[in-house]
């Protein structure tokens, strides 16, 4: 009777046999154990990123969420700045009372317009901008410099500058030059505040979208655009089928970025209109001001920053489907 030998190879099988699974075993070695090995392995280089990651992460986190809760709890208390030990709950109190001012509907119209005439006269005019500096040009570079400058003045210096220097109606740029061809100069901060608003906002946000228009441009396949033109294709051509979607991932960076900030306006029209004459200036980031600091009602006032966050967020779901498909 031959005896079974037993050996580490094959665990308890005689020599060269093969185990169930048809592959042959490995001395000394437990494929169960390879495999629990290699899931250590593989979850240690996961969870040491993750865990430096989290104080970073977990301080963003209460960075955000500690100041939207205690908006949320002031908006339902009635808190005002003159009785600061007094705050009784108000439900949807401050809300009504916010949605009811006969300021609202002004301000949230007057909001959105701002915000859809300087997105479009931005995007428009620093399309042809960049257009035209992308040739070159004796002292194209100061030109850059110059054209980009603005969008590093402060809101409030904007502002000032606008009020004092090009709009004032008596010694104004503006001024001077309706009289220099004989027309009466206008009281733009009196006769058109809104328009007004537009004007110093837009100039400011041009230079942005026409630094992000021009290096875009700088990818531009020049031999393609040389070939349509070879080919036959006129300017307006070559502009409308190769220029415009070559920026339209662009265009979309830029009409994101400037609705999250001009959402926020504030400097503007405090410094020159104080949201008149009236209310016709007034959009809802100055109101909230006004229900804030002038009546000291923080309820209020936390009501409507939770409707201005509920309106920012339904403007950027319409443009990231609308426009963000641009940056698939």
């Amino acid at each position: 009777m031959s005896t079974l030998i037993t050996s580490p190879v094959g665990e308890g099988r005689p020599p060269g046999v093969e185990s169930a699974d048809g592959a042959p075993p490995v001395p000394g070695f437990s494929r169960s154990g390879k495999k629990k090995n290699k899931d250590k392995t593989a979850a240690t280089p996961r969870l040491l990123p993750r865990l430096l990651m989290a104080p970073a992460v977990l301080t963003l986190f209460l960075w955000m969420i500690v100041p939207l809760a205690m908006t949320i709890y002031f908006s339902f208390v009635n808190y005002n700045l003159m009785q600061p030990g007094d705050h009784p709950f108000a439900g949807f109190e401050n809300y009504h009372y916010f949605i009811t001012d006969p300021d609202f509907w002004p301000a949230v119209w007057n909001t959105l317009l701002l915000i859809g005439s300087v997105i479009v006269s931005t995007v428009v005019l620093g399309v042809l901008l960049a257009l035209l500096v992308n040739e070159p040009f004796p002292g194209r570079g100061i030109v850059r410099v110059l054209l980009i400058s603005p969008f590093f003045v402060m809101p409030t210096v904007n502002a000032l500058l606008w009020k004092h220097m090009m709009m004032n109606p008596i010694y104004g740029v503006l001024a001077d030059l309706w009289r220099f061809f004989g027309a009466e100069p206008v009281d733009w901060l009196t006769d058109v505040p809104l328009l007004s608003v537009i004007i110093m906002v837009a100039w400011q946000w041009l230079p942005f979208a026409c630094l992000i228009f021009i290096t875009s441009l700088q990818s531009l396949d020049r031999e393609q655009m040389e070939a349509a033109r070879m080919d036959g294709a006129s300017a307006l051509q070559r502009f409308g089928y190769l220029t415009i979607p070559h920026l339209a991932r662009p265009m979309a960076v830029v009409i994101m970025i400037e609705m999250i900030f001009l959402l926020s306006v504030f400097a503007e029209i405090a410094v020159t209109t104080n949201g008149g004459p009236g209310n016709e200036s007034t959009n809802l980031t100055y109101m909230i001001f006004k229900q804030s600091l002038m009546n000291f009602d923080v309820g209020v006032a936390s009501a409507g920053a939770l409707f201005a966050v509920i309106l920012a967020n339904i403007v950027a779901a319409f443009l990231i489907r609308i426009i963000g498909k641009s940056l698939d």
